[in-house]
């Protein structure tokens, strides 16, 4: 950032954040073009890492490196106490081939920034260079968190066993949305998020000659009974105001096309919004099994492991970042409707109270969407949000 003597004449908060934001927007789109031209995927952002210190040492923010094994964490604090919030964003990209063909398109063979990490860490770094320069301004601390591994789901909960939460009040996140036009905000009331849990299922029953069917207790009519009954358990045991999506992915069973073989592996996901709905789908899941194994004369065992549970966006954070948007930007905060994806920022908003806020970033003309090998979003959004997280974080903390 550039010296703030060069904006100290300028006395309203809001015009002083968009000078600044602005004196500096193209710096944080090379930055981000940089981070896009070298992708790194789940906890292998050592080159990313490396470039978020050195951008954090530039902008004379104290940080520390190697906090959940590749993860950054920048601290600014204010001249007076308060409070400590936590803004993060996440850095990995995903094993997927670009196919923009632009300038500046990935240089790492299967390997492509398709869900915008890249402009989320731009503009989490940019937001720091805004806070420094307001720091005698806050009454408390932030903490400025640059996660790995997301789409792995397994970076927060890494960065949480090193103490990224410790002493931590509040937190907020982001993630950009090419369904809304750049320059407007997605907020999304209660859960924002679905919980992601997923499990494996093995039908073992008695091999046999496919020619005697009657001497073997074949695992494969048992899965596909299976499969047909857990799609009861949406419209049956999950209340209908509630979000659930049961879904097997992959089975399993045999080599051959004239034996039964003994052993059929099924696996999926459930995902849900409630905890309701995702103790209901657990325990219909269980039932479903121990019933087909009955009835077929076999074993049916279920492993079910719980990831992620579902974002809460705290109403009282909620209401304060539109209320800073507001006074930032105006009246360009849009409600969104909630997804069924997962994200691991779930962990730490389950800690304190938190709210993840959608910036959009289509492009005039394209209607994009996240994971596509083409994914183009609009590098104005960067500026967008670092305006309205800086406003939020400067009203939060005064």
């Amino acid at each position: 950032m550039t010296e703030q003597s060069s904006t100290s004449g300028i006395n309203d908060i809001g015009a002083l954040i968009a000078d600044l934001v602005k004196q500096d927007e193209q710096r944080f789109v090379q930055i981000r073009r940089q981070l896009h031209e070298y992708p790194e995927i789940a906890f292998e952002e050592v080159r990313t890492a490396a470039l978020v210190a050195r951008t954090l040492t530039e902008l004379g923010i104290e940080h520390t490196t190697g906090i959940g094994r590749t993860g950054v964490v920048g601290h600014i604090r204010g001249k007076r106490p308060g409070p400590t919030l936590l803004i993060r964003g996440d850095m990995d990209a995903l094993p997927m081939q670009e196919e923009t063909g632009l300038a500046y398109a990935s240089k790492i063979p299967n390997r492509m920034h398709a869900c915008g990490h890249d402009l989320h860490t731009a503009t989490v770094l940019a937001v720091g260079g805004v806070l420094k320069q307001l720091e005698d301004r806050l009454c408390g601390d932030v903490r400025l968190v640059f996660q790995p591994a997301e789409e792995a789901i397994g970076g927060a909960k890494e960065m949480i066993a090193d103490g990224v939460m410790e002493g931590v009040d509040m937190a907020l996140s982001l993630h950009n949305r090419p369904e809304l036009p750049v320059g407007k905000f997605g907020i999304v009331h209660g859960y924002a998020t679905s919980s992601v849990d997923s499990f494996d299922i093995v039908v073992r029953g008695k091999g046999g000659h496919a020619a005697r069917p009657y001497a073997a207790v074949d695992p494969i009519v048992i899965a596909a009974h299976l499969v047909g009954q857990i799609q009861t358990i949406v419209s049956r045991d999950v209340r209908a105001l509630d979000a659930c999506v049961v879904t097997v992915g992959s089975i399993h069973a045999g080599e051959a096309r004239n034996i039964i073989p003994e052993i059929c592996e099924l696996k999926g996901t459930v995902r849900s919004r409630q905890p309701e709905a995702r103790d209901a789908a657990e325990i219909g899941l269980q039932r479903l099994c121990d019933g087909v194994a009955l009835a077929f004369r076999a074993t049916c065992d279920l492993t079910y492991t719980r990831g992620t549970p579902p974002i809460f966006n705290d109403e009282g954070m909620l209401t304060k970042t539109v209320e800073a948007i507001a006074a930032q930007l105006g009246d360009v905060s849009i409600e969104f409707e909630p997804s069924m994806g997962g994200e691991d920022f779930a962990l730490m908003a389950a800690m304190v109270p938190s709210f993840r806020l959608l910036v959009g970033s289509s492009q005039p003309g394209r209607k994009d969407t996240v994971h596509s090998p083409n994914y183009q979003p609009d590098e104005r959004s960067i500026a967008f949000g670092t305006m309205a997280l800086a406003r939020t974080v400067v009203d939060v903390l005064s």
